[in-house]
């Protein structure tokens, strides 16, 4: 512990920016995770309730339902999609998949170039620490001529605090960057599904008004049709 107070005092122009890199690759994990928890969307709970609203209130009132939320698959997603309901179910897919690559997926990754960057140069950094500091100590022994090499232990020790620092601060990094991608990989394929499940759930709700407005009158009880009756001479 002696060693790590001396590192940090001694050579403070490497330990500080690892200390600053260190805290703000912890902030910008807690900030992308609370996007994610945030953002996610519970399907056995919202699809009932959306089919319930697209019922009763048609696709107008399914798209306010979708828009007063702040999960990502009704406001985003479903907001997309009901907004060209009326241009058809081709047209539905297109916006949905624009949504999803333009909008949704660029936000899905927000800060994770980031992450990867602070953990691929806190190990340069801590790497380039230790080179200069092994540097200084390899001119200091040279310098000994002679005398007690030993004594120089301690600051080659002294030098790998430096890269020490640097994995401590890019493992965790690394790993949770590798996590984060595979979370965006599956929450694409739930994008894909819930999309498939809203082209569906439309397209029930439109078939039966088609096929009402698609019947025709009955006539009512005892009139004959003008085209039945016949032609007066």
């Amino acid at each position: 512990m002696k060693e790590f107070f001396h590192f940090v005092t001694h050579d403070w122009y490497f330990a500080f920016p690892m200390f600053a890199m260190s805290l703000t690759g912890m902030a910008l994990l807690i900030w992308r995770l609370l996007l994610n928890i945030n953002g996610n969307t519970n399907m056995n709970e919202f699809l009932p309730r959306f089919q319930e609203v697209l019922d009763q209130e048609g696709v107008d009132g399914a798209l306010k339902f979708c828009q007063a939320r702040q999960d990502i698959i009704p406001k985003r997603l479903y907001t997309a999609g009901l907004e060209n309901a009326r241009q058809g179910t081709a047209a539905m897919r297109r916006a949905m998949a624009n949504a999803v690559e333009l909008e949704i997926l660029p936000d899905l990754n927000f800060l994770l170039p980031t992450i990867l960057a602070i953990a691929k140069i806190a190990t340069m950094v801590g790497l380039l620490g230790t080179v200069l500091s092994m540097i200084g100590t390899f001119s200091e022994i040279q310098n000994t001529k002679g005398g007690n090499v030993a004594d120089q232990a301690g600051a080659i020790g002294l030098a790998l605090f430096a890269t020490a620092l640097g994995l401590v601060t890019a493992i965790p990094l690394a790993f949770s960057h590798v996590l984060f991608k595979a979370w965006v990989a599956r929450f694409e394929v739930r994008l894909k599904a819930a999309a498939q499940r809203l082209l569906l759930l439309v397209q029930s709700v439109k078939q039966p008004a088609a096929g009402a407005a698609a019947a025709p009158a009955k006539p009512a009880s005892g009139v004959i049709p003008a085209a039945a009756r016949p032609a007066k001479t």
